[in-house]
Order: C-alpha cells, then sequence, then structure tokens
C-alpha cells in the first residue's frame, strides 16, 4: 500500500532531520532521484524544516531582521513544497496514463499528491506531539492532554492512509480519475502580486 511507503518514509527523513535538527542542514536523500521514494523523501524534508522555522519566527525575542530573513524562507519553503507535490502527481498521472475511467467515474476532491501531503504533515504532528507526551519537565496534566491528543493524530493518520489507498486503487480500477490543476502560486510570481509589479511599474516611470 502506498500509504505505508509514505509513512516509513516520512518518519526515516524526521529522524533523520533530529539527529542533528539544524534548519540549515542540506537534505541528504538516499533514493534514487527517478524514483518516487525520492520525491516523499524530499517532500518530508521541506516540511520538517519548515515545520521547525515556523517555531524560530514565533520567538517574541526574535529580531526583525532575522524574522524578516526567516519569512522569506518559509515562502520559498512553500513554493518548493507545491513543486514537490506536483511532482508526485505526475508520478500518478504517468503510471495511470493507460486507464480507460469506466462511464461512471467521477472526480475526487483532491489530487492523490495533496493528500499524501497531509500524510507527510501528520507525521511531523505525532514526532512532535509523542515528543510532548514524553517530556519528563512538564506536568501531568500537560502530558495527559497530549496523549490524548496523539491518540485522535494517530487515528486521523489510520483514517487517510486508508482513504488514500482506496483512492490510488479507485483510479487503478477506473472508478475514479485524475484531473491535476497545477497551483497558481500568485505571491511569488511579479505579474500577478499587485506589491511586485506595482514596483515595476513605478521602478520603469522613474528610469
Amino acid at each position: 500500500m502506498i500509504s505505508s511507503l509514505c509513512i516509513t518514509i516520512f518518519e526515516e527523513s524526521i529522524n533523520n532531520y533530529h539527529i542533528t535538527d539544524n534548519v540549515d542542514n542540506p537534505v541528504r536523500n538516499p533514493y534514487p532521484k527517478d524514483k518516487l521514494e525520492h520525491l516523499l523523501y524530499l517532500k518530508n524534508w521541506i516540511d520538517t524544516v519548515q515545520w521547525h522555522l515556523e517555531d524560530l519566527i514565533r520567538n517574541p525575542a526574535i529580531n526583525a531582521v532575522e524574522a524578516l530573513a526567516i519569512k522569506r524562507r518559509i515562502d520559498s519553503s512553500n513554493q518548493e513544497r507545491t513543486d514537490v507535490v506536483e511532482y508526485i502527481d505526475s508520478h500518478f498521472l504517468e503510471k495511470y496514463k493507460n486507464i480507460t475511467p469506466l462511464k461512471e467515474a467521477s472526480i475526487n476532491t483532491e489530487s492523490p499528491a495533496w493528500a499524501i501531503d497531509r500524510l507527510s504533515i501528520l507525521a511531523l504532528k505525532i514526532y512532535h506531539m509523542q515528543a510532548e507526551a514524553n517530556r519528563t519537565d512538564a506536568s501531568q496534566d500537560h502530558i495527559a492532554a497530549c496523549r490524548q491528543k496523539l491518540t485522535i493524530l494517530v487515528e486521523q493518520r489510520n483514517d487517510l492512509s486508508q482513504a488514500i489507498d482506496e483512492l490510488l486503487r479507485d483510479i487503478e480500477q477506473g472508478k475514479k480519475y485524475m484531473k491535476v490543476y497545477r497551483q497558481m502560486k500568485m505571491y511569488n510570481d511579479p505579474s500577478l502580486n499587485p506589491v511586485l509589479y506595482q514596483q515595476q511599474t513605478s521602478g520603469a516611470h522613474e528610469a
């Protein structure tokens, strides 16, 4: 099942990151670039680094210059994350390109890769909630609350895993079909972000 493969690789990525727990460490992807495993590992590594960047930027003592630099990194990370999700969807589009959908086939509310994206985030939530539940310096109320949340997160992961496997099985059997809309991020595009294109227009007039 694809969900089991995803979970295994996501956990591997998260554990490898936390060997040093440093947002500046480069990804050392152990999988060949032409394999789905490579994309899954890269996807989760991006999510893991961004998770910790989000932690850093919420430090009340952070200075404005550092906060802005981290915000820029998060923006770039979001774009990279979207790109990798689309590469994963391209893998499934290629894999199922010769499947003829049944007459009554329907489209799913989200593509397989965007569901896998949520599974990656859930892996991170479970890892960090487990860490909170294992703390020895926290109150018993905190630990109990985290254990309860952890139970819910694991249940959510099980449900999502089942849904992903069923979706791919339905696509393979022609019961559902894929239709991917490439994400059109507007804030990074100088022609679509008003703040950016107005600056360009202003600069042209000044010139």
